[in-house]
């Protein structure tokens, strides 16, 4: 057996179902009660229908005297009202309760007065006063009666009450079922939805932890933390997917890389040549201009191996102060020759005064080297991309990537910043780099949009927040 725990799911389910069964016993003895009662009531009417005929049987052999003048039909009356007053007797609380004392007692007065008539009768063989007999036998059959009728109207009562008091119950244990279970799965979905939405936010490259929203340690709880350990494991796998998709974006464009390093060797090797051979015939100022040029072309060469080396950075992310011309000059620098290689024009509007920002330097190179590779894949023919940086209102600045590519079909539109999602070929493209682009501008608190027309183009929309001066020092 299974320890139960009233704040667990499964203890609670067993406790609503420890409720409804007590609910059902109760409705069980209730019942039971109701039905005990109106037995009881049912007797009693058998009792008060005695009673009844009884007084009827006086009447009929009050007739018979009056008619044939039988003595022995005055007997049968005084034994039919001994037999109605013995009956009285015992059931008189039952009647004062439904009739009043005042008629009750009444009631016992008319029987006392008929019984000492007809008494008188027997023993001294007295003149029956009929009329006044007849008026106290009408008025105790008008008692009995009445004594039926509101005896019968609590009989009905009663059964009414049998009859509405199973639907009445049952309408509340059903709606207590429904409140219970309704309390219940609004606590689990509600719960639950919030998983949902972070499982489609982790999608998108969000790993923050949700919070638990319910006091209570069930089920769903040991659900959302192991959901946030996954999704702390997820961050720390995703951090390595970006580290190894910056790997992937220097393998694209390392045929450019590889001509950029190759002019200024190629430049360094010939001036290097030049002056060996020529060294004797040489005069000084050729022979330091010449070396001059060799110093340009290692610095030149060296800034490549910089700008390469400082992309592939893996240290820990830290947002700073940023300006976005910079960001953007720094990343059009990597990719600068694989624009020339592949014929690509590229033109950039970045105005002068344009709020800094805070962000990575490093992943928001990675953001936008995406943004250029997949504008360069989307051109294979050449075109031209064009990118804009303005400021944006509450408190955005937006940078504008735009092609005169291929394009990206309507339906594809909702669906190409899902992982592993790409309308590329087999083998040209994972399907992450998009993906990386938006978990990457969502950790800085900024958002993507895309515009595109097959045939056309695409624009892709970059929204950061403008650095704040009190965010400094955070």
């Amino acid at each position: 057996m299974f320890p139960i725990r009233p704040s667990t799911i499964r203890g609670r389910i067993i406790a609503i179902f420890l409720i409804c069964l007590g609910f059902a016993g109760a409705l069980t003895s209730v019942y039971s009660w109701e039905v005990l009662n109106l037995k009881k009531k049912l007797l009693l009417m058998e009792q008060f229908h005695g009673l009844f005929e009884d007084i009827l049987e006086v009447r009929r052999y009050e007739k018979n005297f009056m008619y044939f003048k039988e003595i022995n039909s005055l007997k049968e009356i005084s034994l039919y009202l001994d037999r109605t007053i013995g009956k009285a007797g015992p059931l008189a609380p039952k009647i004062i309760d439904i009739v009043g004392e005042k008629d009750f007692k009444q009631f016992q007065a008319h029987l006392l007065r008929y019984k000492t008539e007809i008494e008188g009768c027997i023993e001294k063989s007295d003149q029956l006063d009929i009329v006044e007999l007849r008026a106290i036998g009408t008025s105790l059959v008008d008692f009995a009666q009445k004594l039926l009728q509101e005896k019968r109207k609590r009989i009905n009562r009663v059964l009414k009450q049998i009859l509405i008091l199973p639907l009445a119950y049952m309408g509340g244990f059903v709606i207590l079922i429904i409140l219970s279970f309704q309390s219940l799965a609004k606590s689990i979905l509600s719960r639950i939805s919030f998983v949902q939405k972070a499982t489609d936010e982790v999608a998108k490259g969000n790993f923050t932890p949700i919070e638990n929203p319910g006091k209570a340690r069930d089920e769903v709880t040991e659900l959302i933390e192991a959901f946030n350990r996954m999704a702390a494991e997820l961050e720390s796998r995703w951090e390595q997917l970006v580290e190894s998709r910056k790997l992937a974006s220097i393998g694209t464009f390392t045929s450019g890389i590889a001509h950029e390093l190759n002019n200024p060797l190629n430049n360094i090797s010939l001036t290097a040549e030049t002056l060996l051979e020529e060294s004797d015939t040489l005069d000084k100022g050729e022979s330091k201009e010449m070396i001059l040029d060799i110093i340009n072309q290692a610095s030149r060469a060296s800034e490549v191996v910089r700008n390469l080396l400082d992309f592939s950075r893996t240290e820990a992310p830290s947002l700073t102060k940023l300006e976005v011309k910079e960001v953007v000059q720094k990343t059009v620098n990597l990719i600068r020759n694989q624009l020339m290689i592949v014929g690509v024009k590229l033109e950039c509007n970045t105005p002068e005064r344009i709020p800094p920002i805070r962000g990575n330097l490093h992943n928001l190179e990675q953001v936008f080297l995406n943004l250029l590779l997949n504008a360069i894949q989307a051109m294979p023919n050449g075109g031209k991309i064009t990118i804009g940086v303005r400021e944006a209102e509450d408190g955005y600045v937006a940078i504008e990537v735009s092609d005169t590519g291929v394009g990206i079909k309507p339906e594809a539109l909702e669906k190409i910043f899902d992982p592993f999602y790409t309308t590329k070929p087999a083998g040209r493209g994972t399907g992450l780099g998009l993906s990386i682009v938006y978990g990457i501008v969502k950790k800085h608190g900024g958002y993507v949009e895309v515009k595109s027309e097959v045939n056309v183009g695409t624009t892709f929309t970059v929204y950061l927040p403008v650095f704040q001066e009190a965010e400094e020092g955070k």
